[in-house]
């Protein structure tokens, strides 16, 4: 049965009367299990409208009744993680553990979303001069509105409302309109909290919904992720327009292998970094360099668990790793792969033209590696985003770190070691916003900042934690004097 996937608009689930609609896919049968609406512009400008009505009483409520909301949306969401779960390994493909940890790292945020009053204290100075105080307030924007990608529906977009919604804001999310599912369910909760009709709303479609939303004066604030080419569209778009904006671009992310690291430990990090969710996601790793020794004991063991992975549908218990998100994605992942060899690369691992039985139509890309990628080719440099891990080598890690610092991305960098110098001098030389030290996806926990640098992201302020709450507010600064020749006497 093919689900209807509808907008939530001024507390209202409905399809508003659009015609314009488009099947949602599971990826591993390669069949629609959905139909989702594709919202113009005009309806967009409704659901503003709504937000900008809920938004005069919405900012008025004390910051300790707001969050009240986002402590049941929390309980809820742990309520029905199962089924969130589930619901993401059906429309994006990822395994059914993969899919519950994305759902933790989301409630994660809740919970930290959940601790605004002290996030949002401003702050102040007594008699700055004679009879004079100073202070500074966070005030919320008005209506804000989030951009989110199809690999991670469940968490996020709880990168962002929360902290949007506890901070005084009203919030419309875009979901990625090949994985709507996932939003509704959470929305199915949000609905359950008790929001007001207007604070938090659904618009789901495609590039007309978010023009539409990159245009609408009154939404002061986007926060996008996606591939770099459309996070510098919206970022200029967006600041064009005056918005606040924080776009988290694509990614190329290095991993140096010394010769000193455990390397049963690294290999087994390092292929479910570069494999897990199918290497559909923006920390994966994607370049492995080794140094010295290493090159030999970590290319072969990596190959072997390359071939060995376990690729079918995410729902089934042995299952290691799912499909890529359709067939666009699976053609021009291996074209790449053919690309790399024809740039002198070796195809150690090929993971192109495989098929899971009984899952014949799925949208699968087997674990595959390249090795002795040249660093100059077009291949070294281009975010592939699937199973796809390229291999490097050097004699020094200095020579590593150049190769680290040579492209344009800068979302993660990672060393494994057990020298305390080479990771002192790893973490302070590699430029990348979010460094591992024998980790394989350094992504940093809701109380901190997700810091890409460089081609991976646009803006100032990055998502969670407190930069969450400084995107999401402006500062007011009030400077006073009450001199007692202007108090009424009585």
């Amino acid at each position: 049965m093919v689900e209807k996937i509808l907008n939530y608009v001024a507390g209202t689930w409905t399809d508003n009367g659009i015609a314009n609609r488009q099947n949602v896919t599971n990826p591993a049968f390669g069949s629609p299990i959905g139909e989702v609406v594709l919202t113009p512009q005009e309806v967009v400008n409704r659901a503003v409208e709504q937000g900008r009505k809920a938004y005069e009483t919405w900012r008025r409520v004390p910051v300790t009744d707001r969050i009240q909301y986002l402590f049941k949306f929390k309980q809820l969401l742990e309520a029905n993680i199962d089924d969130m779960a589930r619901t993401i390994t059906n429309e994006c493909g990822k395994t059914f553990k993969e899919a519950v940890a994305e759902m933790r790292r989301g409630i994660e945020n809740v919970e930290v979303a959940c601790g605004v009053p002290s996030l949002i204290q401003g702050y102040n100075n007594e008699d700055i001069a004679s009879g004079i105080d100073e202070h500074m307030f966070r005030q919320p924007l008005g209506v804000v509105a989030a951009i989110t990608p199809f690999n991670f529906p469940g968490m996020i977009p709880l990168w962002f409302m929360p902290y949007a919604l506890a901070c005084g804001n009203c919030f419309i999310l875009k979901p990625s309109e090949k994985v709507p599912m996932t939003s509704n369910k959470m929305f199915a909760l949000l609905e359950q909290c008790g929001f007001p009709a207007g604070v938090v709303q659904l618009v789901n479609g495609s590039k007309e919904t978010v023009d539409a939303i990159l245009d609408h004066p009154s939404i002061r604030a986007i926060s996008f992720v996606g591939s770099t080419p459309v996070a510098k569209y919206i970022y200029s778009r967006a600041t064009a327009n005056g918005k606040r904006a924080q776009c988290q671009g694509g990614a190329k992310n290095p991993v140096v292998i010394m010769p000193d690291a455990d390397m049963d430990m690294t290999t087994r990090i390092m292929a479910d970094s570069a494999f897990g969710c199918a290497g559909q996601r923006c920390l994966a790793a994607s370049v492995a360099i080794t140094v010295g020794e290493a090159r030999h004991t970590f290319t072969e063991q990596i190959a072997d668990a390359a071939a060995s992975r376990v690729v079918g549908y995410g729902l089934e218990e042995a299952v290691q790793m799912g499909p890529v998100i359709d067939a666009r994605s699976k053609g021009r992942i291996e074209q790449l792969i053919g690309e790399g060899e024809k740039q002198g690369a070796s195809v150690l691992v090929d993971g192109r033209q495989k098929q899971v039985k009984g899952y014949e139509d799925g949208y699968f890309v087997f674990p595959t590696i390249l090795d002795n990628v040249p660093p100059q080719s077009e291949i070294a440099k281009t975010e592939i985003f699937g199973p796809v891990l390229s291999l490097m080598h050097a004699t020094t890690i200095e020579e590593a770190i150049e190769l680290v610092n040579n492209r344009a991305f800068g979302n993660m960098a990672c060393i494994f070691t057990s020298s305390g110098y080479s990771a002192r001098k790893f973490r302070y030389e590699a430029d990348a916003g979010n460094v591992g030290v024998n980790i394989g996806v350094a992504a940093p926990m809701a109380f901190f900042p997700f810091s890409g640098w460089n081609d991976s992201f646009f803006g100032d302020l990055h998502g969670q934690g407190r930069h969450g709450v400084e995107f999401y507010t402006q500062t007011k600064v009030v400077v006073e004097r009450w001199p007692q020749e202007w108090t009424r006497q009585f």
